[in-house]
């Protein structure tokens, strides 16, 4: 199974991520915790990334292409999928890893995008811990409009390439990976 995970901050990403790769027995592969490994190893990818984190600018697509190609598509030919949470993270990003899957028959099979409302978001994540500066109201509101702002082309093209699958992701947990589970499984099948 190799998929691709969109979800705004609170909609429980890594969380379904993580079931979604453990009950398809492929590695989930979270540009996050990549950047920061390549960040700590100071590999020379890791220290291009730390000029740029460190004047608290965006990480360039090309470099966020060129670190996690290996990773997917070593991903896709020692297990025979991928969970990526996080990348994609912008339509040239996308249609970059849309080329790597067509030149190495890797392609993503599904893109599970996780929706709720933004009440439902704002108060998941104002609940996450009291005493983040990170996790107000009002900094959730700005998170979720950035996020919006950089993720509907992104909604847009993976529903113009027939395998965008949306989930209400404002139920419990156990739920949502329910229904996540039953559309994967049908795309697998």
């Amino acid at each position: 199974m190799r998929v691709i995970m969109l979800a705004p901050p609170g909609a429980g990403k890594g969380t379904q991520s993580e079931r979604i790769a453990a009950r398809y027995g492929v590695p989930h592969i979270s540009s996050g915790d990549t950047f920061r490994q390549e960040m700590a190893g100071q590999t020379p990818l890791g220290a291009q990334m730390r000029g740029y984190v460190d004047a608290g600018d965006l990480i360039p697509d090309d470099l966020v292409v060129r670190m996690m190609r290996d990773r997917i598509v070593a991903a896709a030919r020692d297990s025979g999928g991928y969970v990526l949470d996080g990348f994609p993270r912008t339509l040239p990003q996308a249609e970059a890893a849309a080329e790597i899957g067509r030149e190495t028959h890797t392609s993503a099979q599904a893109v599970v995008y996780l929706d709720a409302s933004q009440d439902v978001l704002i108060a998941r994540i104002a609940g996450r811990g009291e005493d983040r500066a990170d996790d107000s109201a009002a900094v959730a509101r700005h998170r979720l409009a950035v996020y919006a702002e950089h993720t509907q082309p992104l909604v847009d093209y993976y529903t113009g390439r027939g395998i965008l699958i949306k989930i209400d992701a404002g139920s419990p947990v156990e739920a949502v990976s329910e229904e996540i589970f039953a559309a994967l499984d049908r795309v697998n099948g």
